[in-house]
């Protein structure tokens, strides 16, 4: 990823399109894309108007609808935003799907498998986050790691592990105010045993630290704020997230989006920002009660386009600070991962469904299996020859110890669908070749 080409300086332009009564007042383009100079100069402009004068006309209209922050980029220049068309129906879109109590997914509110989607979700972000930072290691391997409570063997299963326990603080913490120690704690908790200089660890950059943002060729891409200036920095931040009684009202997810920003801008720690930029953004919205963010990946969306993340970045840093590039990317962002979190559980409960229809053609199985047992019975016949622990399906479904064990012994004990093999003081349950055949046979 390179820079984006900064836009021109404008203002004699304005000052020349008001005296001739030719400014618009559209902000976007025809189509209602907010574009940044960087891609509205390979377009064709409005008939009569050159590239500049339409760039002029588009910021003289923007300008005048920014709403400012009351937080300044290390030149003094202050941040802003502005509410699109394309921002406020997003917005009214992910009102309804992601706050409060809701009817129009079921499976997620009424069925008991609400835990075992939680533990995905979980597993799902801390995985992908730790990845978009440079973790290598396999999904399959870190999901086993986590579900299975296994000790990280390295330091990218570590980066993912203390992703998993960071989340977890996010939701015990949720109702906290924004902190320097809460932030600290959360960027400690995010680089436990992962980074060579343990200093940095749970403090922010000194003056001694050299820290940019590069791209793979080296090239600069951000020169993050003085170390000098962070701490009253980094006040401005808490109180921005931290104030409810603001003259100006911005909406609960602008504002943990913002937040998601400012962290990667100030970039305040050697190492870790971005996962703490994250972490800070699902911890807003669980504040401010969007409790469907739980359930969602948003580093598994970024993951898949890192460089429209970084863009997002670049395009409010080379444009006046204009935020909005990036709102409009992350509610993107959002809406994609709700997207697959509904395609998911759809998934899920055919899957379940198509499983509890083959066991109910036998009167010996008829309602007497959970949801748990069922998914598991999928997986098997799925994976023949796939080893089970108690402490594996405990934790997938966040469930207690007997419970887990109850579940798959009956499998094993009283409906042979699992073979029960002694290991130490314990067991393991493996699921037979011939699964399918079992249920058919009684």
């Amino acid at each position: 990823m390179k820079k984006p080409v900064s836009p021109p300086n404008v203002d004699a332009l304005i000052r020349d399109l008001l005296k001739k009564g030719e400014v618009f007042h559209q902000i976007t383009d025809a189509q209602g894309r907010y574009l940044h100079w960087d891609k509205l100069r390979f377009l064709p402009p409005p008939e009569g108007l050159s590239s500049e004068a339409w760039w002029a006309s588009l910021k003289y209209a923007r300008r005048n609808r920014y709403q400012p922050i009351n937080i300044h980029d290390q030149h003094g220049k202050p941040f802003v935003f502005l509410y699109t068309d394309k921002i406020m129906k997003d917005l009214h879109d992910l009102d309804q799907q992601a706050f409060g109590t809701l009817s129009s997914h079921l499976p997620i509110l009424h069925s008991k498998m609400k835990n075992t989607y939680l533990i995905r979700s979980l597993i799902e972000e801390s995985i992908s986050s730790s990845q978009l930072e440079g973790a290598l290691t396999t999904w399959l391997a870190a999901r086993d790691m986590l579900r299975q409570k296994r000790k990280p063997s390295d330091k990218h299963e570590q980066m993912i592990h203390n992703n998993y326990l960071a989340m977890q603080f996010i939701r015990e913490h949720q109702q906290d105010q924004l902190t320097q120690n809460l932030i600290l704690e959360l960027q400690k908790m995010l680089t436990e045993n992962t980074l060579e200089d343990k200093g940095h660890s749970g403090y922010f950059r000194t003056t001694e630290d050299k820290v940019n943002v590069v791209n793979y060729k080296g090239d600069i891409l951000h020169t993050p704020p003085s170390a000098e200036s962070l701490p009253k920095r980094m006040n401005d931040l808490y109180r921005f997230s931290n104030e409810n009684n603001s003259d100006t009202f911005i909406h609960p997810i602008v504002k943990a989006i913002i937040l998601h920003f400012l962290l990667g801008y100030e970039h305040p720690f050697v190492d870790g920002n971005g996962r703490t930029a994250r972490a800070l953004f699902y911890w807003s919205m669980a504040k401010q009660n969007y409790w469907l963010m739980e359930y969602i990946s948003i580093s598994k969306i970024i993951k898949n386009a890192p460089i429209q993340y970084g863009r997002a970045y670049l395009y409010t840093e080379t444009d006046e600070n204009d935020l909005s590039y990036f709102i409009e990317y992350h509610l993107q962002v959002i809406k994609q991962a709700i997207h697959d979190l509904w395609d998911y559980i759809d998934k899920k409960i055919k899957e379940i469904d198509n499983t509890e229809a083959l066991l109910l053609n036998t009167q010996a199985f008829r309602g007497k299996l959970n949801y748990r047992q069922l998914a598991l019975i999928k997986h098997a016949i799925q994976h023949p020859g796939y080893r089970y622990t108690i402490a594996e399906h405990q934790n997938s479904h966040d469930i207690a110890y007997d419970t887990a064990r109850l579940d798959l012994s009956q499998l094993a004990d009283e409906f042979h669908f699992l073979y029960k093999e002694k290991k130490g003081k314990g067991f393991i349950f493996k699921s037979p070749p011939d699964l399918n055949a079992r249920i058919q046979d009684n």
